[in-house]
Parts: C-alpha cells; structure tokens; sequence
C-alpha cells in the first residue's frame, strides 16, 4: 500500500483528508498541533507531533505523495501573529520543498484564494496572504529548478464538521454557529458586503484526492459557485447581528477559479444554505 503524507493532518480539512486517504493509502500526519487537535484523530492514521521545519528530521520514511496544508490560516490575525507566519509558512514550506525535492515525491501544496483577492491585490493585503502568494511561486520554482512534480489548490472558505467555533482561530460559519446556540448577537466586521464563497469539507477532500492523483501544475481551485456576502450569511442564521469596525486585510472578493479541476471530474455536492437549515433544524428550531 502507497504511503501519503499530510502535514496538518489534525487539522480541520487535513483531518477529513486523513479520514478518506485512508481507504486507499497507509496515511501518516504531521502536526504541530497549533490550530490541531487531538480530538480530530481518526483511526489509521499514524500521526507524528512536530513543525514541518524539522520534516526531515521526523520524517524517517519516503512517501509516495505529501499534501502540505500545515501551515498558519488566518487573514486578520496574521498581523500580530507576523513571526509565526515566517515560521510556520516560510521556514516550513521551505524545508517540505526540500524534503520533497531529495526524495523525488509528489507535492500536493494548499495555496490561499487569497491570492485572487480584490483583483489579485489579495496577495498584498497581508502578511498571511503574501506568504501564501509567494510560496506558490516557490514551488513552481521547484519544479523550473529541480523537475519537482507538484500541484497547487486553492481552498475557498471550509466549513463543515470539526471547524474551529472558538478563539481568535475561529471560521465563520462554526462561530456563528456557536454565537446561536450561546444566544449570542453575529458579529460582522464591516461593512458586512464582503464577497465569499463558501465550501463544504467533504467537496474540498473530493478535490484533493482527486488533484493528487491526476492533478499536475499551478490552478485548482476547489471552491463552489454559491457566492454570499457575510452579512447575508449572518442573515441566513436568523440571529441579531452586531456590526464590527473594518480589519485590516479584508479582503470584497475573490475569483473562483475551477476549471481545472472541474476538467478532471470535480464537481461541489453541498450547499451551504441546506446545511445552515439543517443545522437550525437539529439545533435552535
């Protein structure tokens, strides 16, 4: 059995690709357990605790193929958290592309729409956005420099089972979430009218599996088509909403770009509004 490896395999959508890996592959995780939890362990997978700095290092077999989705994930907060951006995104994804690079294995990298942001301004808007932008480059240096097979995805906006609902970490749809069943006002940072698209877990695992195994180059986004301002979402909740002051690096929109991976047979089965209603019907009704 072929061995893949998942950096941020505890992860949100590193743990559901473990989870479906598994029926094909013999699966290993990498985590350092930043945003990760334990609680997102899942049965076969064999998971190591450590930065993606030290791979090589803690990583004593060679894999068949590496997905790398570890590494820091959020827009605002990346501001203040600046220098775990070098590390985690820089210093990391420098050290998986060498590991990578001496073993002669497939990379499978999560890029950020980000990069789409506001007409491609996304990838200046902040320091998250710009390591991610930048490292997308790199790999496509990688394989210009020394023939590195790779492929590149582009995730719009996860939600599903196992988000982040609390913390400064938190995703929006399992805060909001969260804010329900608290009782709690929505906050929505203003103005309110940013563009996103939200996609479920399970259509974002479908798209990975299937880039890395058929996936080759820069351009696969994995986004759906269903497109909401946050405040529409806050809207489709139902609860009072509270408006916040404008952040830095907010991005209005961002391009959804899946050609690419529609062409290799991808198509989003979710919606986000079926599971809002899902949600109020099991929860707050």
């Amino acid at each position: 059995m072929k061995k893949v490896l998942v950096t941020g395999g505890a992860g949100f959508v590193g743990s559901h690709l473990c989870e479906q890996l598994t029926h094909s592959y013999e699966v290993y995780s990498l985590d350092n357990y930043f945003t990760g939890s334990e609680r997102n362990h899942v049965d076969k997978v064999n998971y190591i605790k450590g930065d993606t700095a030290e791979i090589s290092e803690l990583i004593s077999f060679v894999p068949d193929l590496v997905f790398h989705l570890g590494e820091y994930s959020r827009v605002e907060q990346s501001f203040e958290d600046i220098e775990l951006v070098w590390e985690y995104n820089k210093r990391g994804t420098f050290s998986v592309l060498q590991f990578c690079r001496k073993h002669e294995v497939k990379l499978v990298y999560a890029g950020s729409s980000t990069k789409f942001g506001d007409g491609g301004l996304g990838k200046f808007q902040s320091p998250y956005g710009w390591s991610k932008a930048s490292n997308t480059e790199l790999v496509e240096c990688y394989s210009e420099w020394f023939g590195l097979d790779y492929a590149i995805v582009y995730f719009y906006n996860v939600y599903g089972r196992r988000e982040i609902s609390q913390g400064k970490y938190a995703t929006l749809i399992a805060l909001f979430t969260e804010k329900m069943r608290s009782n709690l006002p929505l906050t929505v940072v203003s103005p309110g009218t940013q563009v996103r698209n939200f996609t479920h877990v399970d259509d974002i695992v479908n798209g990975l599996v299937l880039v890395g195994e058929k996936g080759h180059g820069d351009g696969f986004g994995i986004g759906s088509n269903e497109a909401f301002t946050v405040k529409e979402v806050a809207e489709l909740f139902g609860g009072e909403i509270e408006m916040l002051p404008e952040r830095k690096g907010n991005r209005m929109s961002a391009e959804v770009i899946t050609e690419k991976t529609r062409a290799l047979g991808w198509e989003p089965t979710h919606s986000l509004n079926d599971y809002i209603s899902d949600m109020k019907d099991r929860n707050w009704s």
